[in-house]
């Protein structure tokens, strides 16, 4: 069993959980992820690492509540236990001193990529990140974010923080600035948005790192749900990755793989809170 220590409501429908697993917090590094089950009737998912504190043996997870499981991860409170937490898995990002580098994030997949963030300032680059969400009160770890980074650039879809507009608006201003000497792209997000980053670093030809960990669903390779193409190549995001070449990726099929579940995903959510509206009574 692995108990919660910490958790925390982000937003709508986001929540962050501080879980008790020392030997995961020792070893994990920027890019894996766990895969937990939280009893006997429950799924595996995967779920990447937001965050590890290895002097207090616990690592982070910071998800978005849209699914029966994660709706019931968003219930636990400190004491609670998860029954079975699994990891550190996937390949872990390589970090190496290349000079500038622009960070994106968008929605949840901030969360994700903070430990990047961080590793990739420790290892001595010029850092600028830029995060984006649909509105203010979605933003993600902003300060936490300006701690490692030597700039940090907001986008909100509506308007409400920072840029109006996408975060491949604001990286599309820096690439067209010839001033701006960018190195590298490392972008971690829904789908479209790093697909988008993708294009629109493509014609520069800055190398672009993406991390497709929202197409993971087994997380082991056995199941192939995150099989994806890469330069050709067949791959899965899950044992291969998560983090690959982002114009390599064949992003209209990696969508249309996404969309499988989506139906499935939205029964089991709601036959869940039905579930939850019955005990109250």
């Amino acid at each position: 069993m692995f108990r919660i220590c910490s958790a925390q409501n982000l937003g709508p429908d986001l929540a962050r959980l501080d879980i008790e697993a020392p030997d995961l917090a020792r070893a994990a590094l920027p890019g894996q992820f766990l895969i937990l089950r939280i009893d006997e009737r429950g799924e595996r998912i995967p779920l990447t690492i937001a965050d590890t504190q290895p002097e207090a043996g616990t690592v982070s997870i910071i998800f978005l509540a849209v699914g029966k499981t994660t709706q019931q991860l968003s219930r636990l409170r400190p004491g609670d236990a998860i029954l079975d937490v699994v990891g550190p898995l996937g390949r872990h990002m390589e970090i190496e001193r290349v000079g500038t580098v622009v960070c994106v994030g968008g929605g949840v997949g901030i969360a994700a990529l903070y430990p990047k963030v961080r590793a990739i300032k420790e290892a001595g680059n010029y850092v600028v990140t830029i995060l984006g969400a649909r509105t203010a009160d979605l933003l993600l770890l902003v300060d936490e974010m300006a701690a490692v980074s030597d700039e940090v650039r907001i986008t909100t879809d509506d308007g409400s923080r920072g840029r109006k507009g996408f975060v491949s608006d604001e990286l599309a201003a820096m690439l067209a600035d010839p001033a701006c000497k960018i190195d590298l792209i490392v972008a971690v997000g829904p789908v479209p948005m790093m697909a988008a980053v993708a294009e629109t670093s493509r014609p520069h030809k800055v190398k672009t790192l993406v991390s497709l960990n929202p197409i993971m669903v087994d997380g082991t390779g056995m199941c192939g749900g995150c099989r994806v193409t890469v330069g050709g190549e067949t791959k899965f995001a899950c044992v291969d990755g998560p983090v690959f070449d982002g114009h390599q990726v064949d992003f209209e099929e990696l969508s249309h793989r996404q969309s499988r579940f989506v139906d499935m995903e939205r029964r089991a959510k709601e036959a869940y809170e039905r579930e939850c509206r019955l005990s109250q009574t």
